[in-house]
């Protein structure tokens, strides 16, 4: 192979690591070949110490025997294999010996290495291949020299005897001795040694001679022989029949019977070349003249092909040869090949009748796009919107919706106006139909909805009201304007494109194109000459030309290209011909060949790219080849007669009745109708029959439609008895003239049989026609043949019966029939086996183009494929697909089932289960859509279970194709759909009708089958050679890269030569999408798929060879910025190659889901077809994504175990994050799938990470996020690069999101947030933080954390407002008590005086029960801003809560009291009592002279202290506060500090130091300004306790997990379940001891989303499983090793869990000029 030999020269990039080293060569490969036999499986699998190659379901082939060995062109060997082609339940016959020839098989050329890694049974100990001449050598050893040259001199003489016997036969019956020696010497044939000394001339004049015998039994004899000497190889076959064939005028010298024998003989050798089945579709019949035709270019064909090979062959063998001689013959025999081909195609295309027959209107060729990757059913994109949609129609005679006053006045003109067959249009959307969509209206009853329409949406009816529907009436009526809406809006999109250019940007849905499209600029010199392939198909029809006109177009050729050597066959060959040239000949070809080859002419390529400008034009090509071919066929057409003649018809014109029925016929015939008019006049005449009749039958030849229309004048009704008459006698006439039997009688022989079998045939137009076709089959048993075919035989005696025997010649006409029965078998396997040879040379064709790259220079090649692909685009369909129906019960009313009326039905009558319906198919039919019509009115009538059985006949219906359970409100219920196998009887049974009623009603039953043609066969076949050609590639490149990892470089080239040579092929020779589909999905299965599965799958070391080529991408892709290192282009081989594995999978979003009403009423069925599932992806992208994620795994579990420890981890970590996103849309482009496969492979490598090692990671990451949040409050560049790289570890947290590693960063992300949240507070980049890796916390703790803060908030400006409201309480009950005073005024003073005591002491009495709540009710001074946050225990760390504070002690009486009515008012609005505690955390803002000090609530309560005191203990700071020394110490530290307002001074009579005022008096500034000394965020180890605790909390929840499955066994138990007895047992049963439980420390605590992390943990492992049908369920699956300690109780003593606590925290602010106190030193007031 030339792209294998190429593939080991590239240069290979080497990077800093050692690569694998290359194979040392073939040959030693080879040699342990045997030993690797039974390797690793790659593409199929080894059986039997043999490769299988999988072709479909249940379908596979396996390599069975080396048939012959040639040269290739490249000059390596290459082999043709038998491939055995096995279905399921076949692999007991592979081992055998023995195989059937007649089995399916393939044959496959296959160079050295395919064999190496396919076929390891023919290759020797030495890994060489076994030759095909080693097996015939041994056998021809066994006989001896001498006694096989007496053997060959017994045949001479024996040949030699039955010659001059068969000169002395004289009379019928032959001589004894004569049969005895023919005996003899077939007996001699048998023998294979013998085979050379019967290629003797007088031989074949032997068997001529005995051929042409009117004896049957020396006939018989000469088939005897033949048989025998053909029966060796395909070669000595094909050499015999070939010469027999070629014998001149053999056609004249044999006999029907002697041209049946040698196509029987034909038959019966190519049966087992060629084993395929037409089944089901119509073969045409075809006369054994045209047979024997096709039988005779069949066999010069394969004789070619044969020599080809042969030559191949020996040409490696002959050393003494020149090499141009070589080539020289092999360019002869190819072209003679292709000449032949050429030939053979023609006549099997004329013979099948497929140039005569279905053409598709103007169908124009395949657009090249990729027949690899999926097409899209869309408008141009480049195409305004208002182009991309039709205009919707309307019709003037109806009026629309708009017209009507109301809706009730618009459907009642619709109910009155629609007829039956009219065109609708939908205005609303209801139900299943769309506004716009439009159907047929069928006919409407007094239901609901009343109208039913035939809607072409959905392929089926539907009942809609009248009011949605809109009129557009019959076809004729929206003609018209149609053509006006098509002409206004091409006028509109005309005016359009000038005003407004199209110059919109559209985006890109593909990155990459696909690299194995062919570039649209050609080569200039290839745009002015013609190819080889054209060249060749036009040098084709030259050949053709009679030998003047041969020799005019050769010196025609001469004088143009200026050659100086004579034009031979040679010279010919390889002309490069100009394209004007080749335009001259076109235009004088059409008037120098004869009518068979003119025709191919208008129907071959090179006349439709290159003929005249008028065939170029039009668009429907069909219709301008028939017209053109017409043209050119009556100019030909020679003078019938003088002008007197045509004077004397003209003035006979007029006494002649215009009503003839002749006339008609002819009139409707157009102008070459008049030759039937003169053929009738000429055989009316006598004397002029004879000379006037051949010139008419000459243009019946040339031109056979009008004797084609006068002869299916007999299909018209029987009433045209004068036209039937008229016919048969010029038709019986005809046939005494010997040039008669030319015409094409077998074409219209089917008019013949409609007019026998019809029951209308007058009496006399029967018989006759009988005598018309006795006479017939007297003068040519051929056509005795077809009528056999087409069952003439039942017709006739029929048609005897009913005239009760009283027709001449009938019964006699029926014996020749009959007689023809094995003929008319013989026939049709002779076209089936032609036609199968054809479509396997044309597969061979097609498999050498694959393999040598060569173009394919086969005449008409391109119609051929053409005509075989027939039926892969079009939707036509039987209605009627069966031969007869047959009910149970009730056989009068079955017609109701198919008269299409849903008012009608068929009612059984019997017991109930016993009702069927039975379908007798016809032959072949593949059912699309089996649907039976119910009624829900029918209520106990109407089926409620139907199963559907098939089988080959009424009585073996066994296999049960379907059963279906019939809803009540069903109306079409789809019993089959797409059927593979076509089933000769299908039966319906009914086993239960609804409520239990026993009859049923059934409505009507419809079937739907595509026509059989020959696509699916054609397809099969193609795909077929396709797989298996391309799978033994793969598997040869497979083992390549198996060998040495170097070689996928290649691939990429490999690959793109491959699939640029299918994509050109499908592109030239291909017509229709579906057909260039069919191969590209096959390709890209058979190639892509297995190599994607072979370089995707680790070898024993674990790496894949993709896996290590991806390895070596990433590891130079720093070095392959230079575009001049080696690094860049080893980068884009790799680039290339992932482009192109990947290119199929569209970059594009699946389309939303779109959830459609079920339709209710009348309308609702069973319809299973709506149930759509969306499909997985493919094996490629599967293997490809698997790939890359093991790659990244790699790369990112390495860079964590060396850099984990590292300070930077995190920035690095980000860093090789992004560079492998960025490396995967080089690789892959913008893929999800391969995105998602990145995650994955990260998140495998954090996965296999110890969990303290894990632990340790996710702290890390917490804490870098922590830090970019705090820095980007600075602000200013330094927070913009803040921002960006916590975007960039946000991007990296991700990963984190689903794995049981998220259980412990939301631990430490909580901490650091908690501590964020209360010591800087929240900003609006939490809540974005959050949304965006929200996923990465099970608990959604730090979610519920922001919603705390807003309940806060809000709690916050409620207590405002409640404050407000007791201030007011207060004022109102001091004004009250004013004015009882001023009322008792005109009493005694003492009375006054005791009254005001009063009232005052009331006064002091209600304030007495509330003093402690209204301390700070009258305080003089400036009241400070006081915020509370509630902190729920849920939510919030309880490790950093758990210091409490008293209020009463900590803080100041204008203070406490804004807290105790925060607790009353808290109380009170929640409506019950909760034990509520005040903690140390929060922040405060001080003033401290001319500074702002933002603080925290310890430093603040700190501070304060020093408005009262000079100095301050720290060790009575401790002691008043209750808190601990490492607390306090960190707030004290940033106080003390240079910013700080406090010293520290160390005592030594006073443990702990003292705290004192810093003096600034003799500071040169002042301090002004904001200063920040909140204590600065402490961060926690994983390494420390608490990282140890939460490693221990996971043991004990393992254990507890493995100990509750293995307690239920293999059963296992939900998830759901499980979670809850784990977390039961957490609380309550076997748990560590004491020792264990006080370790774990606050950590203790356990949810339900550490018991699912567990769960993860240990199903990743393997420990848990999941059951294969109920995924949801976990068991027991293998010990695992958990530390498992010794447990009592969790919670000792406790009952329960312990309440909810709900922990406050305050936020201190001031209003106004901040508090100064009376002395002239410095003071702190509360600021905030």
């Amino acid at each position: 192979m030339n792209d294998l030999q190429g593939s080991s020269q590239s240069p290979l990039w080497e990077t800093g690591k050692a690569l694998p080293a290359a194979a040392g060569g073939r040959t030693e490969r080879k040699r342990k070949g045997r030993r690797r036999a039974g390797g690793a499986k790659m593409v199929g699998e080894l059986r039997y110490r043999e490769f299988r190659v999988p072709l479909g379901p249940g379908l596979h082939a396996y390599p069975d025997e080396l048939i012959r060995q040639r040269v290739g062109h490249d000059g390596h060997p290459e082999y043709q294999i038998r491939w055995l082609i096995l279905r399921r339940g076949d692999e007991g016959e592979a081992g055998s010996g023995q195989v059937d020839c007649k089995a399916e098989h393939i044959l496959l050329w296959m160079s050295n290495d395919e064999i190496y890694a396919n076929c390891h049974k023919m290759l020797d100990e030495d890994g060489q291949v076994v030759g095909p001449s080693q097996e015939s050598a041994a056998e021809t050893g066994a006989l001896d020299k001498s006694v096989l040259g007496e053997m060959e001199t017994d045949v001479k003489s024996l040949i030699q005897r039955a010659l001059r016997q068969l000169e002395e036969c004289v009379g019928a019956t032959p001589p004894a001795p004569l049969l005895h020696t023919v005996h003899v010497l077939s007996a001699y044939a048998s023998i294979e040694p013998l085979t050379g000394i019967f290629k003797d001339p007088r031989v074949l004049d032997l068997l001529m001679r005995m051929l042409n015998s009117p004896d049957y039994q020396i006939r018989w004899s000469a088939g005897r022989m033949i048989q025998a000497l053909s029966s060796h190889d395909a070669g000595t076959r094909t050499q015999i029949l070939l010469s027999l064939s070629q014998q001149e005028a053999i056609e004249k010298q044999l006999d029907f019977d002697s041209r049946c024998a040698l196509l029987a003989l034909f038959a019966q050798a190519t049966l087992a070349e060629h084993p395929m089945s037409f089944e089901g579709i119509q073969l045409p019949q075809v006369p054994g003249r045209l047979l024997f035709s096709l039988v005779k270019h069949y066999l010069h064909v394969t004789s070619l092909l044969d020599q080809l090979n042969d030559n191949a062959g020996e040409s490696g063998a002959q050393n003494n040869s020149a090499p141009e001689d070589l080539s020289g013959d092999r360019a002869r025999l190819e072209l003679e090949y292709s000449m032949a081909m050429g030939t053979l195609i023609s006549e099997l295309v004329q013979a099948m009748r497929w140039d005569r027959a279905w053409n598709r209107p103007g169908s124009s060729p395949r657009s090249p796009c990729s027949i690899f990757q999926p097409q899209v059913a869309d408008g141009d994109p480049q195409l305004p919107p208002t182009e991309a949609q039709p205009a919707l129609r309307r019709s003037r005679r109806f009026r629309p919706r708009s017209q009507f006053a109301s809706g009730n006045t618009y459907a009642l003109y619709v109910r009155d106006t629609l007829e039956p067959g009219m065109r609708v249009r939908m205005l609303d959307n209801f139900e299943e139909i769309s506004a716009g969509d439009e159907g047929e209206f069928q006919q409407s009853n007094s239901g609901v909805p009343p109208a039913q329409v035939f809607w072409e949406s959905t392929g089926r009816t539907y009942w809609v009201h009248w009011h949605m529907l809109e009129i557009l009436g019959f076809e004729e009526d929206m003609e018209d304007m149609v053509e006006a809406d098509e002409y206004q809006r091409a006028m509109i999109s005309g005016a359009l494109d000038r005003a407004l250019p199209s110059l919109r940007w559209k985006p890109m849905t593909e990155l990459h194109a696909a690299p194995y499209v062919p570039p649209e600029d050609e080569d200039a010199e290839e745009r002015e000459h013609l190819t080889q392939a054209e060249w060749w198909e036009l040098l084709f029809f030259v050949r053709k030309l009679g030998e003047s006109d041969h020799q005019d177009v050769l010196q025609l050729l001469q004088e143009n290209l200026d050659g100086e050597h004579i034009l031979d066959d040679e010279i010919l060959a390889e002309l490069v011909v100009p394209i004007e040239l080749a335009q001259d000949l076109l235009l004088s070809l059409p008037q120098k060949l004869d009518d068979s080859a003119l025709r191919d002419l208008l129907n071959c390529r090179i006349y439709r790219k290159y003929g005249p400008e008028a065939l170029l034009g039009q668009v429907a090509y069909a219709s301008s080849v028939e017209a053109e071919r017409d043209v050119l066929l009556e100019a030909r057409a020679p003078p019938q007669e003088s002008e007197d003649t045509a004077r004397a018809q003209a003035k006979e014109a007029p006494c002649k009745s215009p009503e003839s029925p002749l006339q008609r016929l002819a009139e409707d015939c157009g102008p070459t109708g008049k030759i039937l008019l003169d053929l009738e006049q000429a055989l009316s005449s006598e004397s002029s029959r004879q000379h006037a009749v051949p010139p008419l039958l000459l243009q019946l030849q040339r031109q056979p439609q009008p004797f084609l229309a006068l002869m299916e004048s007999l299909g018209t009704p029987a009433t045209n008895r004068a036209l039937h008459l008229t016919a048969l006698r010029i038709l019986k006439q005809l046939v005494d003239f010997p040039d008669a039997l030319l015409l094409p009688w077998h074409e219209a022989m089917s008019a013949c049989m409609a007019c026998l079998r019809s029951p209308n045939t007058d009496r006399e137009v029967l018989q006759e026609l009988i005598v018309f076709l006795h006479h017939l089959t007297s003068a040519s048993r051929d056509y005795a043949v077809v009528l056999n075919q087409l069952g003439a035989r039942d017709a006739i005696s029929k048609a005897l019966e009913k005239h009760l025997g009283k027709l001449e010649l009938a019964q006699e006409l029926r014996d020749v029939v009959f007689k023809c029965e094995k003929h008319a078998h013989l026939y049709r396997k002779l076209i089936t086996n032609i036609l199968g040879g054809c479509i396997q040379m044309v597969l061979g064709q097609i498999e050498d183009h694959r393999r040598t790259h060569r173009p394919i220079n086969i005449p008409f090649f391109d119609v051929f494929l053409r005509y075989l692909c027939q039926g892969s685009s079009m939707g036509e369909n039987e209605d009627k697909c069966w031969e007869k129906v047959e009910v149970s019960s009730n056989p009068h009313r079955a017609s109701k089932l198919t008269d299409r009326n849903p008012k009608t039905y068929w009612e059984s009558s019997g017991s109930a289960g016993s009702h069927f319906i039975t379908l007798h198919m016809r032959q072949g039919v593949l059912i699309r859509q089996l649907i039976l019509l119910v009624a829900g009115e029918d209520s106990s009538y109407m089926p409620a279970r139907v199963v559907v059985c098939g089988g080959d006949n009424a009585s073996s219906l066994t296999t049960e194709l379907n059963s279906v359970n019939v809803m009540p409100c069903a109306s079409r219920v789809i019993l089959l759909e797409n059927l593979t196998h076509p089933w000769p009887v299908i039966q319906i049974r009914i086993k239960r009708c609804q409520q239990g009623g026993i009859d049923t009603r059934i409505r009507g039953v419809e079937v739907l089958g595509p026509k059989p043609t020959f696509w699916p066969v054609f397809r099969e076949q193609l795909c077929r050679h396709t797989r298996l050609f391309y799978m033994v590639r793969a598997q040869a490149w497979s083992q390549d890269i198996a060998e040495n990892r170097r070689s996928l470089l290649h691939l990429s080239s490999r690959l793109n030569g491959a699939l640029r040579q299918e994509q050109n092929f499908a592109d030239y020779f291909l017509p229709d999408d579906e057909a260039a589909q069919a191969l590209g999905k096959t390709c890209w299965e058979a190639l892509v798929s297995p190599l994607v599965q072979n370089i995707t799958s680790p070898d024993e070391d674990g790496i894949s060879p993709l896996g290590w080529l991806l390895d070596q991408y990433l590891e130079c892709r720093e070095a392959a910025h230079n575009p001049q290192s080696r690094a860049a282009a080893f980068s884009s081989r790799v680039r290339r190659l992932t482009h192109l594995l990947v290119h199929v999978e569209p970059c594009q979003a699946p389309p939303p889901v779109v959830a459609t009403p079920r339709p209710k009423g009348r309308n609702r069925s069973h319809d299973w077809s709506s149930l759509a599932t969306r499909g997985l992806p493919s094996s490629i992208m599967r293997n490809l994504t698997r790939c890359w994620r093991a790659v990244v795994e790699e790369q990112v579990h390495s860079f964590l175990t060396s850099h984990w420890r590292d300070d930077d981890f995190v920035p690095r970590y980000c860093e090789h994050f992004y560079n492998l996103q960025k490396s995967s849309s080089e690789l892959f482009g913008p893929r999800a799938a391969f995105l998602l496969a990145l995650q994955n492979g990260c998140a495998g490598a954090l996965l296999k990470l110890p969990f303290l090692r894990a632990a340790h990671v996710s702290e890390q990451f917490a804490r870098n996020i922590d830090q970019r949040i705090q820095g980007s409050r600075i602000g200013g560049t330094r927070g913009m690069e803040m921002l960006a790289q916590l975007q960039r570890c946000l991007e990296s947290v991700l990963i984190f999101s689903g794995l049981e590693i998220a259980t412990t960063f939301e631990h430490y992300y909580q901490q650091y947030m908690s501590d964020r949240l209360l010591g800087v507070g929240s900003s609006w980049l939490e809540g974005a933080v959050l949304e965006q890796i929200g996923s990465c916390f099970p608990n959604r703790l730090p979610q519920q954390m922001l919603r705390s803060l807003s309940t806060s908030e809000e709690l916050q400006r409620q207590f405002h407002v409640y404050q407000l409201q007791r201030l007011d309480q207060e004022l109102l009950r001091l004004e009250d008590a004013e004015k009882k005073i001023q009322v008792g005024q005109e009493a005694s003073s003492q009375e006054c005086e005791s009254k005001k005591k009063e009232a005052a002491g009331a006064v002091a009495a209600l304030d007495l029960g509330e003093e402690e709540e209204n301390e700070d009710l009258y305080y003089e001074g400036v009241m400070p801003e006081v915020s509370v946050l509630v902190l729920s225990p849920r939510c919030w760390p309880v490790a950093s809560i758990c210091h409490t504070m008293d209020p009463r002690i900590c803080l100041p009486a204008y203070l406490r009291g804004t807290l105790n009515r925060y607790s009353n008012f808290y109380n009170r609005s929640r409506g019950m009592q909760r034990r509520l505690q005040w903690t140390w955390l929060g922040q405060a803002e001080l003033q401290f002279g001319d500074q702002t000090l933002h603080v925290s609530t310890v430093q603040m309560w700190l501070l304060l202290y020093f408005n009262d005191l000079k100095a301050v203990c720290v060790d009575s700071l401790l002691a008043l506060s209750g808190l601990s020394a490492d607390l306090l110490n960190q707030a004290i530290g940033p106080l003390t500090s240079s910013r700080g307002p406090l010293d520290f001074h160390e005592q030594e009579n006073i443990p702990g130091g003292v705290l004192k005022v810093r003096d600034t008096s003799e500071e040169p500034r002042p301090r002004r300004g904001s200063v920040w000394l909140i204590p600065p965020q402490t961060y926690l180890r994983a390494e420390d306790e608490g990282g140890r605790n939460l490693e221990k909390r996971r043991n004990l929840l393992n254990c507890l997990i493995v100990r509750i499955l293995k307690a239920h066994g293999d059963e296992g138990l939900h998830i759901d379940q499980l979670v809850c007895l784990v977390l039961e047992a957490w609380q309550k049963g076997p748990c560590p001891p004491r020792g264990l439980l006080s370790s774990l420390g606050k950590g203790s605590a356990c949810s339900s989303t550490d018991v699912l992390s567990c769960i993860l943990h240990l199903l990743s492992k393997g420990t848990l499983r999941r059951h294969d049908d109920r995924p949801q369920t976990l068991a027991y699956a293998v010990p695992v090793t958990v530390m498992e300690p010794h447990t009592e109780s969790l919670n000792p003593g406790s009952s329960g869990p312990n309440p909810p606590l709900t922990f406050h925290t305050l936020q201190i602010r001031s209003r106004g000029v901040p508090y100064a106190s009376c002395s002239g030193t410095q003071s702190f007031s509360t600021f905030r």
